[in-house]
């Protein structure tokens, strides 16, 4: 706050000084979104109990041409909220043709199996299944 001639500014010029510090960011109308804004939304969806993955589930993912879209990680939330409701520290969530091991007090998605993978039919360390 700048002081000149021992007098405080008045209401009007801290609004004006107010708002002309809030408009000094670009703004980005490509529609795509900037980085930052891209990563707010995904923390913002990480905050509000959104399903994480683990970068060993993110890789088999990857090596398996698997990619999920939003109402499938919708599925996986809903398939974590009611994992949560019933105690379930460690669970496999099937989903269509997947299978997820998912940690659930982390919200994190530890693995990732797809039915072609005939050698890992047996999981272990669960307490709990739920199908999404």
């Amino acid at each position: 706050m700048n002081i000149t001639n021992d007098r405080f500014l008045s209401t009007r010029q801290i609004q004006d000084q107010f708002f002309k510090e809030q408009t000094k960011a670009p703004i980005n109308t490509s529609g795509t979104g900037s980085f930052e804004e891209i990563l707010k939304k995904t923390e913002s969806k990480a905050a509000q109990g959104s399903v994480k993955f683990s970068k060993h589930a993110s890789d088999r993912l990857a090596t398996r041409d698997i990619v999920l879209d939003d109402k499938q990680i919708d599925r996986l939330n809903d398939g974590l909220a009611r994992a949560e409701m019933k105690g379930i520290k460690d669970s496999l969530m099937i989903m269509d043709q997947l299978a997820f091991i998912v940690n659930v007090p982390n919200s994190t998605v530890v693995t990732a199996i797809d039915s072609s993978v005939s050698d890992e039919q047996v999981f272990t360390n669960i307490d709990g299944a739920v199908i999404v």
